[in-house]
């Protein structure tokens, strides 16, 4: 078995090879550079870590379609960008700033097509079962988009309903990519779907870890502005928490900063962040996150992985939420 150190190696030398058509160069020039700008390609990473569970014979039939992962992770991104408005991923422009909105979303389009390409190279006996469990996952992102942007403008989110999003947002593409891998290397049916549940829990541990680093972070290491979901009006756990915990005078405080104009942004930033300190809303971050990630250890725990993968998947999921990016 690989060490992950190995395993991402393997995945950023697969990366750094990926070779796109070069015309027209306005459609892929965005595409490549989408791709060139960094990110923590944990998608790929954990398919190659469920697959090299079983099988250390690592070749195109996992790469490329852990590769399909990441190339259709980075076509939500560009979509993202453009809905909110976003200046900068990864700490460099967005597509949709450096180029400009129509250039992003065609760019965009042609990466979820190039998935599916990447994707067909699996074992031709599974294809059937990857490309369900990856065209249901594509379908539940969308949703949880759709969710995440009828929130901004929904007065009242509840903790269920923002799980739900996220769940579909984020959790779905890694409980994807933890049994694609899973799937392929020829699992047993019963921990291919263990590890799937242990990716949701992961993935909802990553998207809480998310929103704490966009309201908390260092920019710097964060790649992004701090404080852009607080400007944008975004639900995200932090004010969903708030929003429940808020009372009298610390709710009209709430709704006070909440309306202010993104003009004094620093100062909304700021009052927002301190909003989140009173109410324990910061604290309990930390804890919630902490219990996603026992979540989903216990969603794999007695189902006969061995300790030597269980270790692997405990480092992955700590490298995961113990992060500052």
């Amino acid at each position: 078995m690989y060490s992950l150190k190995e395993q991402e190696a393997i995945i950023a030398r697969a990366i750094c090879n990926l070779k796109f058509v070069k015309e027209p160069a306005g459609l892929y020039e965005p595409l490549e550079y989408m791709m060139s700008i960094g990110g923590k390609r944990l998608r790929p990473r954990l398919c190659l870590a469920t697959y090299n569970l079983y099988s250390d014979n690592i070749g195109d039939n996992i790469i490329s379609p852990a590769l399909a992962l990441e190339i259709f992770h980075n076509f939500t991104l560009l979509h993202d960008d453009i809905m909110d408005r976003a200046d900068t991923r990864r700490g460099q422009l967005t597509v949709c700033k450096k180029w400009n909105d129509n250039v992003a979303i065609l760019s965009g389009d042609v990466m979820c097509i190039l998935a599916y390409k990447y994707l067909a190279a699996c074992p031709a006996e599974k294809q059937p079962q990857v490309l369900e469990l990856f065209t249901r996952m594509g379908a539940e992102v969308c949703e949880g988009q759709q969710y995440d942007m009828e929130f901004e403008t929904q007065p009242i989110v509840t903790g269920d309903e923002y799980i739900n999003m996220i769940g579909l947002k984020t959790a779905a593409l890694l409980a994807c990519s933890a049994k694609m891998g899973a799937v392929i290397a020829g699992a047993p049916a019963d921990q291919a779907q263990a590890l799937y549940d242990f990716g949701w829990q992961i993935g909802l541990a990553f998207q809480v870890s998310d929103d704490y680093l966009d309201t908390f972070g260092d920019q710097h290491i964060f790649g992004k502005k701090i404080g852009g979901d607080i400007l944008a009006g975004k639900k995200t756990w932090l004010l969903v928490e708030a929003l429940k915990r808020a009372g009298g005078e610390s709710r009209q405080r709430l709704g006070a900063i909440m309306a202010m104009d993104n003009g004094r942004a620093g100062e909304k930033i700021a009052a927002m962040q301190q909003m989140y300190i009173e109410l324990g809303v910061k604290k309990d971050a930390v804890k919630t996150i902490e219990d996603y990630h026992e979540k989903a250890m216990s969603c794999i725990s007695g189902n006969g992985f061995t300790p030597e993968q269980l270790a692997i998947l405990r480092e992955f999921s700590e490298s995961l939420i113990h992060r500052e990016d």
